[in-house]
């Protein structure tokens, strides 16, 4: 008897589990919420978090609320690894992020062996969706593009001599090779080489660089690096003009490397303030109501919100959560309003389109430069 009402208390408390878990629809958030790359994460969950309220508002999806279940994965390889394993024993849909190829990588493939929908926001690098992984997407573009407007950056700025400068991680390795193949027969590549990121002191590597004699440097790697990178080169007396691949727009940049960045270029999706949709508009000014008059720093976390949107519109479309249709339905070209403009993906989970443009730091600010 005894044994008989413990097996039936089990079994209640499994079917309240079951119930509780069929009441919501639960995506996963993978974010640097701490690290170098902190703020982006910060303000990844700070703008997913608005979203699945403002869903949850209007009513949730079909039908039921959104839970939104987040994880830290540190910027760090090893740490999305176990963050990534986590979420894929949550119940999650699909999980939103994260920043950083390298980081991504490392989670990718743990989220494809769960059949669980990936839609990445920073993160680059080719190889990603080289491999032909059901259940990876991304709302940025590859490197490949981000490769050739930077091509196309130099030789309009009239360098002959170009320096390039990455770090070793997927995604700055990768974006420094694209730029050498594409500038090699139209430019003298007079340096190609990697720093060690982390590090205080750059001036060792810039004395390199400066006896290279190079007309303008192409630095690929992140933004902590880029701005310390941006005050030793002033404090030793190089002038030389610096541009940066998209993982150095934060403005973060600004408070490290502080006026010596004044002038430098860099290639970026729009920033969150040069975004024309009323969709972006209306989402710029619902943040700023929650978050103190706060306007997001970072596209990249802007992106994130695309994510967000793109699987709560396939989710309703599909009419459920079975990540087959709803891979499916994301490679089928269906184009999404998103908060960066409409965006569709190809049969590889690649965003379709050209997004990026050049931007100077000018009077302290990121300023969108003209065609």
């Amino acid at each position: 008897m005894k044994k008989s009402l413990l097996l039936l208390a089990l079994a209640v408390c499994v079917m309240a589990n079951l119930a509780g878990a069929a009441d919501t629809v639960k995506i996963g958030l993978m974010a640097p919420l701490t690290g170098s790359w902190a703020s982006e994460g910060q303000e990844m969950k700070q703008i997913v978090e608005l979203l699945a309220e403002e869903a949850n508002a209007k009513g949730g999806v079909l039908g039921k609320q959104v839970e939104l279940i987040t994880e830290d994965d540190g910027g760090d390889p090893k740490t999305a690894a176990l963050a990534a394993q986590k979420l894929s024993t949550q119940g999650i849909v699909t999980v939103i992020g994260t920043y950083g190829s390298s980081v991504t990588e490392a989670s990718q493939t743990i989220y494809d062996e769960n059949q669980i929908i990936q839609i990445a926001n920073g993160s680059t690098a080719v190889r990603l969706t080289e491999k032909g992984l059901q259940y990876f997407f991304r709302t940025s573009t590859r490197d490949d593009e981000q490769g050739r407007v930077a091509a196309q950056t130099v030789e309009k700025k009239g360098w002959k001599k170009v320096a390039i400068l990455h770090d070793n991680t997927t995604y700055s390795k990768g974006l420094a090779d694209e730029a050498k193949a594409l500038l090699e027969g139209k430019v003298e590549i007079v340096f190609y080489d990697a720093l060690t990121p982390g590090e205080r002191d750059y001036t060792a590597i810039l004395t390199k660089l400066k006896a290279a004699g190079p007309d303008g440097v192409f630095f690929t790697g992140y933004y902590p690096e880029a701005g310390l990178l941006l005050k030793q080169k002033k404090e030793m007396g190089w002038d030389a003009p610096f541009l940066g691949g998209d993982a150095t727009n934060n403005p973060d940049l600004l408070k490290v490397a502080g006026d010596t960045a004044e002038g430098y270029l860099f290639l970026s999706p729009p920033v969150p303030q040069d975004l024309p949709s009323d969709e972006a508009k209306a989402f710029l000014s619902a943040y700023a109501a929650k978050y103190n008059g706060a306007t997001p720093g970072s596209i990249w976390a802007v992106l994130s919100g695309d994510g967000f949107r793109v699987a709560v519109a396939a989710i309703e479309a599909t009419g459920g959560t079975e990540a087959d249709k709803l891979a499916e339905y994301l490679h089928s070209g269906k184009e999404f309003v998103g908060l960066t403009g409409t965006l569709s993906f190809n049969e590889k989970g690649d965003r379709v389109g050209e997004l990026y443009k050049v931007y100077s730091v000018t009077g302290g600010k990121f300023a969108l430069q003209a065609e």
